[in-house]
């Protein structure tokens, strides 16, 4: 791990951009224009003053200083219309994709690197990056601008946690290269940014936030908070990203896969309870014989009958008794690798009086206690087929809803997306589950729920046979998002904000009045044109 500076600063400095200073052209092909005027939530009325694809941070510099308002994209896998064009010209970081250096603790990228192919050339170092979401063909610089999380934040943290250093392009069009830990807030909550015109006063006024694992709620105002994090989450609207440093961690020595099938909401809330103090309980004996769960997925009885309905089920070999409520799926890292044989060994004797105390047998006797063990499949390490499988049955399920979502949207074009992506603290999570039901169920909606209960964060999402459907859906996602915040939790976990009317409803209620004018100050002091980004977020 780098060596933080041994003193930091509240004053950061710009230098000029790196490599030749030309704009690139800006490209207006209709086919091309076409393919980026809509991102993954389907955001209607997207259109483009046209693509530019700079090769380094010099075009990117250039394009900043040019006139028209600009949008930063990656994959466009936003969730919230935040990659959605309005007006803009669109900047594409598919030539910004290289894995500049990796070393035993950190990777340098630059922001159009997919995360899959992150994974896949970390694998000869022997690391990995725990904090991606579900859909890995995300890029590193949407990650860190969403400040993403996803299934491993119980044992991971979320982006911010990984971030080391970043390279930005300010709206000015000069370069800020900062380190975690050498830029802090100064007592008084201000920045100071020196650029080639003047020193930029940046104030950071904090901003009380709920205190739960995950939140994708703006800029994270906070009392000496580090340079580093106002930008990891600022969605495009503080600057460009075009190099990134990320903490790495070992790859673990083995894992296994979990797939429990539940009788009850209840029993399975019971049951992640205790998985999760066993883990809690072994990180902090650092006992190698312990359970270490990675993450816990949560699959209601609505998104089982959608799998059932498009032979997901069938297809994967997954045995879902009558009457299950929730199918739990979870991932355990082991501090050995276990060869199959014995690993079998193991969980078939679990209840021996004689039996080894392993991982697995602690594994085998907590499904025991807790009623499960009869319909519960462990994965063992080595079985990658079959947790590859898992892992797609999981991702199966918001697929059908989408395919379901894009049939409605057949018969009236005004039909898109309703989900939510909200967030408690661990112990509130059946009142949750209850705040759930009664705002989907109270508008007459059909609808499905899974997500990261190891965290406490679901997405309900809506199955919508009208456009009378997505506006009772867009009110059911305001009603529980006032509950979860009297819960104490952050109706923005993961996804951000984006441009989605209702999820800024949703920031309004995470932040009040004050919260949103000191956002606003941070985003003018640092873009007073407005030409980032304009209308995401704020």
């Amino acid at each position: 791990m780098p060596q933080w500076p041994t003193m930091a600063t509240h004053r950061a400095r710009t230098r000029p951009p790196r490599g030749r200073d030309r704009c690139p052209p800006i490209e207006r092909d209709a086919d091309l224009v076409r393919a980026v005027l809509e991102d993954a939530a389907h955001f209607p009325g997207g259109y483009a003053a046209g693509v530019v694809t700079p090769e380094s941070e010099a075009e990117v510099a250039a394009v900043l200083r040019g006139p028209a308002p600009v949008l930063p994209i990656g994959a466009q896998s936003s969730l919230t219309g935040g990659a959605t064009p309005f007006g803009e010209v669109v900047l594409r970081t598919t030539r910004l994709a290289s894995i500049l250096s990796v070393g035993s603790r950190s990777v340098r990228v630059q922001p159009g690197v997919v995360l899959s192919a992150l994974q896949a050339a970390l694998q000869a170092h022997a690391t990995w990056y725990p904090p991606v979401p579900t859909y890995t063909g995300a890029c590193c610089g949407g990650v860190v601008a969403t400040n993403a999380a996803g299934p491993t934040t119980f044992k991971y943290g979320t982006t911010r946690d990984w971030v080391l250093g970043l390279t930005i392009v300010l709206p000015c069009g000069e370069v800020l290269e900062i380190a975690r830990g050498e830029v802090v807030a100064h007592d008084d909550g201000h920045f100071l940014i020196e650029t080639s015109v003047g020193a930029v006063r940046v104030p950071v006024p904090p901003v009380p936030l709920p205190d739960v694992p995950k939140r994708s709620a703006g800029y994270p105002l906070a009392p000496r908070m580090d340079l580093v994090d106002l930008f990891v989450g600022s969605e495009g609207t503080l600057g460009v990203i075009t190099e990134i440093e990320l903490r790495l961690a070992a790859t673990p020595a083995a894992t296994c896969q979990l797939a429990v099938p539940c009788r009850s909401e209840a029993q399975a809330v019971a049951l992640v309870a205790c998985l999760r103090r066993a883990s809690l309980d072994t990180r902090a004996r650092h006992d190698p014989r312990g359970l270490d769960v990675t993450a816990i997925e949560h699959v209601d009885r609505r998104s089982l009958e959608l799998a059932r309905e498009d032979g997901v089920d069938r297809k994967y070999a997954l045995a879902v008794p009558a009457g299950t409520e929730v199918l739990l799926l979870a991932e355990i890292e082991l501090a050995d690798c276990v060869p199959e044989a014995a690993a079998w060994q193991e969980v078939a004797g679990a209840l021996a009086p004689n039996a080894p105390d392993t991982p697995l047998t602690r594994l085998a006797r907590l499904l025991v206690d807790a009623d499960v063990a009869t319909d519960a499949e462990i994965v063992l390490p080595g079985q990658t087929r079959r947790a590859g499988e898992l892992a797609a049955f999981r991702e199966a399920v918001p697929m059908a809803v989408n395919q379901r979502v894009a049939q409605a949207r057949e018969r009236d074009a005004r039909i898109t997306k309703v989900a939510g992506d909200v967030v408690v603290p661990f112990d509130r999570f059946t009142a949750l589950m209850a705040a759930c039901r009664g705002a989907f169920r109270g508008h007459g909606l059909d609808h499905a729920v899974w997500g990261h209960i190891s965290d406490g964060n679901i997405h309900p999402n809506v199955i919508p046979a009208t456009y009378a459907d997505v506006q009772r859906g867009q009110q059911a996602v305001l009603d529980l998002g006032r509950e979860v915040v009297r819960l104490g939790g952050c109706p923005l976990a993961e996804h951000g904000v984006g441009r989605n009317p209702v999820k800024k409803a949703l920031l309004a209620l995470v932040h009040g009045e004050d919260g949103l004018r000191a956002l606003r100050v941070v985003k003018a002091a640092l873009d007073p044109a407005g030409r980032l980004a304009p209308g995401v977020l704020l």
